[in-house]
């Protein structure tokens, strides 16, 4: 199970059916370095632990659940701002709706090595909101 990106671990999870279009596939994972979010089978995956994910091993600010997930898609769309952002909206207002501090994730979130500048990408989501 690695990044196809950068080789690194991975964290797989299943897609809620209401996310499936800001997904790369019905099942993804996120790198716990570069924060890039590819199909599961590409990272080498061939089927999903049941329950849920553990988003916490990259990085203890994803919160559990379905906001989570939604968070991690984010951090994937990230990398391209410009071109993602009806997804980044999306993601943005189901995780608040679960409950999420997004602002507050992204300011938690611990990310040096991520495949985009976070403090840039901060304060466009700030503009965003």
């Amino acid at each position: 199970m690695a990044c196809p990106h950068c080789s690194s671990s991975v964290v797989a999870f299943p897609v809620p059916s209401e996310l499936r279009d800001h997904a790369p596939a019905d099942e993804a994972a996120i790198c716990t370095r570069c924060l890039r979010v590819a199909p599961a089978v590409d990272a080498g995956i061939d089927s999903i632990p049941d329950g849920p994910p553990d988003l916490a091993a990259v990085d203890p600010a994803f919160p559990d659940g379905d906001a989570g997930i939604a968070l991690a898609l984010l951090c994937g769309h990230l990398e391209s701002f410009a071109l993602s952002r009806a997804s980044i909206e999306a993601l943005v207002e189901h995780a608040e709706r679960g409950g999420a501090d997004v602002l507050a994730f992204l300011e938690r979130l611990d990310a040096p090595d991520a495949a985009f500048d976070l403090d840039r990408r901060r304060t466009a989501l700030l503009d965003l909101l």
